[in-house]
């Protein structure tokens, strides 16, 4: 459910109905490369393709040059780990990046995101997959990401949307619940008995 809304707004299939509208704009009357150019995507699984680290962060902006494509990569807490490979941004990833950590293939896919600057900023489980240290180092380069954007986030750890203006529970494919963190942890309801469990498993694991 969750993903489906993602994949809704860029249009990667149409609504059977309602509107989705941007600026009071629906989005079904627009191009859709324009749309598109508005959005910038970062999901659980980075796509990356078998080419060079460099090609792969340049696909986020055409003609974008060697400069802005590695202060991007800085940007994402990238820069450090290209650095240290043999070829630095010119080091092959492999097929699907699998020549790359799941933290690593995360930042670039952030640098890329980075460099195309959209206005709109959709993140979904971009976390899930990464192990503790990864998921730190990731979670810094989308804090910067994000600011100045219209982002929206799906997560199942909730520290990671708990700052948000607006959350949104999505329980059996309905919104149940909307509201910030506190007024949810008021409520007593789904979001408060998850917050419990996850920060109470996460203060035992500390």
């Amino acid at each position: 459910g969750k993903t489906t809304l993602i994949n809704l707004l860029p249009r990667f299939f149409e609504a059977t109905s309602g509107t989705i509208s941007i600026d009071g704009q629906p989005i079904n009357g627009l191009q859709i490369n324009s749309l598109r150019k508005a959005i910038s995507l970062v999901s659980q699984e980075s796509v990356l393709f078998d080419d060079t680290i460099l090609a792969n962060i340049g696909f986020g902006r055409d003609g974008a040059n060697r400069a802005a494509i590695e202060a991007a990569a800085c940007d994402a807490a990238a820069d450090e780990f290209i650095q240290a490979l043999p070829y630095g941004y010119d080091t092959y990833v492999g097929e699907m990046g699998n020549r790359l950590s799941g933290g690593q293939r995360q930042r670039i896919a952030i640098a890329r995101a980075m460099l195309k600057d959209a206005p709109i900023l959709l993140l979904d489980e971009a976390t899930a997959a990464l192990d503790a240290k990864s998921e730190q180092q990731v979670q810094f380069a989308l804090k910067k990401l994000q600011t100045g954007r219209t982002t929206l986030v799906v997560a199942h750890r909730l520290a990671t949307v708990r700052n948000a203006d607006l959350i949104l529970v999505l329980e059996g494919g309905r919104i149940t619940e909307r509201g910030t963190h506190d007024v949810l942890l008021e409520k007593s309801g789904l979001y408060a008995r998850l917050c419990q469990l996850q920060f109470f498993n996460d203060d035992a694991e500390k």
